[in-house]
């Protein structure tokens, strides 16, 4: 489905992705793991558009789609669920997952199709159907998780992208959150995941890769990285942070 080659990008001289190469299979959970700054929510705004690349190619279904517009990108079916969630506070629920699926309702989405994915994020967070008129930002950290991540289903996508959706939140909730993007992927998503906690991101995944100081350092079937000493020795190294990218993951 994607297909990123010798993908380049910097913020001013400094040079945050280095000749990244990723692949991400249709139907498949691909992981990406790393510490903070190794450049893994970079590579995600490149693909959706939100920051410019300078050399190398973002294919998606054999279409090189480096620095296309956002919206341009969502249209195509890829959705970005950014880290720290993001979600309107002073909108409802209901208000928020609507947002989501604007850009259907802009190229003339049916409303009975929209309406059913409403219903279909409800059945996946129940909390959220719940709660769909209560304002946004009231909720729990992890109430909030799910409607970032409600929200990004309602595009209808092709490929989900999720940028740390551990963050912050108690163990209870993360296993709720990952259960989900369990249900997800046996559905048949497509879904590329960011995470720093590798024991669960890899546990999930069908395939994993290892992003240290802007560059991919190791990729595998996802089980087998996970009993993998290298992992050990790469994910927790003491050279991480000095050499990140200092713009966030």
């Amino acid at each position: 489905m994607i297909e990123v080659k010798n993908l380049s990008a910097f913020y001013g001289n400094i040079e945050a992705l280095r000749a990244v190469d990723l692949r991400v299979r249709t139907g498949k959970i691909t992981t990406i793991i790393g510490a903070n700054g190794a450049g893994k929510t970079t590579l995600l705004r490149a693909i959706s558009g939100l920051i410019p690349t300078r050399y190398g190619e973002i294919r998606y279904f054999g279409k090189d789609i480096a620095n296309s517009e956002p919206h341009g990108v969502v249209k195509m079916g890829i959705s970005h669920v950014p880290e720290g969630r993001q979600v309107f506070g002073s909108m409802s629920v209901e208000e928020n997952l609507e947002l989501g699926a604007y850009i259907r309702s802009r190229r003339g989405g049916k409303a009975q199709e929209i309406r059913k994915d409403l219903g279909f994020v409800y059945n996946l967070f129940p909390v959220l159907g719940e709660r769909r008129a209560q304002y946004a930002g009231t909720l729990s950290g992890g109430e909030q998780q799910m409607l970032a991540i409600g929200r990004g289903l309602m595009s209808s996508p092709r490929l989900l992208m999720l940028d740390e959706p551990s963050m912050g939140l108690a163990p209870l909730v993360i296993k709720d959150i990952f259960t989900c993007l369990k249900k997800l992927h046996e559905q048949g998503l497509t879904i590329l995941l960011v995470e720093q906690d590798a024991q669960i991101a890899l546990s999930v995944s069908d395939v994993g890769y290892v992003m240290r100081a802007g560059k991919m350092r190791l990729e595998g079937e996802a089980r087998e990285l996970l009993q993998s000493d290298e992992i050990q020795r790469i994910y927790l190294g003491d050279d991480q942070v000095s050499e990140g990218d200092g713009h966030g993951t």
